[in-house]
This record gives structure tokens, sequence and C-alpha cells, in this order.
């Protein structure tokens, strides 16, 4: 069944004031990293109603990410981006989404975001995060970043958090758990951790700046 733009719109107003559906519609968001939480990230931000979205990843869907990333088999082998759009588009066929298949360095990280209000940091290395809040806070000046840290292994979900550690970056997780070899990744923690990124992402684009 096709819908139309209208009734996507009908769909919505349904569940928010006009004013909510204006600000959310209207918002545009970077996601760098299209793994666990990037994927699942943009999944809930486009059934929220986000209609622009920014996607960057450099990777390919391989058989261990199929335990809490958003794709399934008939994905196998695809480029994260080019994946994730088809999944996104079939929740609502009317988004616009710019893909980006490379690799985020500090060198171009500040040309990748600096044209969005809002960037999702979900990646996986430690090192790697870090090298994007700094640059993202040095080159783009007017980019606020909810980053994610701390969500791996299957301690309480109540440990995870969304917490406000400056102006222009939020981070959401437990701020200690990360993946090594003794410590597992399960779908639903990473997922919290997600949803929290997410719920943030909303909050700001409603005017919302408290975690």
């Amino acid at each position: 069944m096709q819908i139309t733009r209208e009734q996507w719109k009908q769909a919505l107003l349904e569940r928010y004031t006009p004013e909510m559906y204006r600000r959310i519609s209207g918002g545009s968001v970077a996601i760098a990293g299209l793994g666990g939480l990037g994927s699942q990230i943009a999944v809930m931000l486009v059934r929220a109603g986000v209609e622009e979205l920014l996607l960057v990843d450099f990777d390919r869907v391989e058989m261990t990410n199929l335990n809490r990333q958003a794709y399934d088999t008939t994905h196998l082998g695809r480029w994260k981006t080019e994946a994730l759009t088809e999944i996104l588009k079939r929740i609502n066929p009317y988004l616009r989404i710019t893909l980006k298949n490379e690799v985020v360095t500090e060198e171009n990280a500040g040309k990748l975001f600096q044209e969005y209000a809002i960037l999702c940091e979900a990646f996986d290395k430690p090192e790697q995060k870090a090298m994007l809040v700094n640059a993202v806070l040095e080159k783009c000046p007017d980019t606020v970043i909810v980053a994610g840290s701390g969500m791996a292994g299957y301690g309480s979900a109540n440990e995870i958090v969304t917490r406000k550690k400056m102006r222009r970056c939020y981070l959401c997780g437990d701020g200690g758990t990360e993946l090594d070899q003794n410590t597992c990744l399960m779908s639903s923690r990473v997922m919290v951790c997600g949803a929290h990124q997410a719920n943030m992402v909303l909050r700001l684009l409603l005017g919302e700046e408290s975690p």
C-alpha cells in the first residue's frame, strides 16, 4: 500500500499538536555511524516524524551486526547507508536523506556536519567518539552533539541516563561499560541507549535543552 504525504502528516497529527509536528518534521539530523546505535536511532527518529537525515558510515552489513542493528539477512553485504535508507523509506517514503559512504576524520568532520543543527554520535570505539566530539565542537559552532558512551553488557538498563556535559554536548549511557573481550553487546541495552539519544534529539527539536 502506497501512502500519500498528506496521509503520513495526518497520522502524526493524531499524536502531536500542529506545533510539535512542525518542529519535528522540519528538523534535520545527522547520524555518524549506522551500527547498533545509529541504525536504531534513525528508525526511531523517522517514526517520530523527522524528515531530513544525513547518514554517514563506511561499512557494509555483516552477520555479526544482526544481533543489535536494524538490518536483516536481505541486507548482508550491502552498504549500511543504502540498506538503512531502504528500511527508513519503508516507514516514510517522503524522507529527504543524504548518504555519505566515507570515514569520518578530524579533517573532514567540520565539512560533513556544519550544516546540521544536531549530530548523533554513534561510533563503536572510544577514540573515534572523542575525535568526533572534539572536532565538531571546534569546527561546527552551531551544532549540538548527542553522543553515546557505556551501553555494553547486560547490566541494569536503569543505569543508562542522559547527561548534559556542556552547552552543546549531551552524553547518553552509563558512562563506563564499554566492549572488551569479557563484555558482550546485548541488543536491548544498546537500544535503550539509542532510545535515550533519539529522545534527546526530539527534545532539542521541540526546544527543550534539559536532559
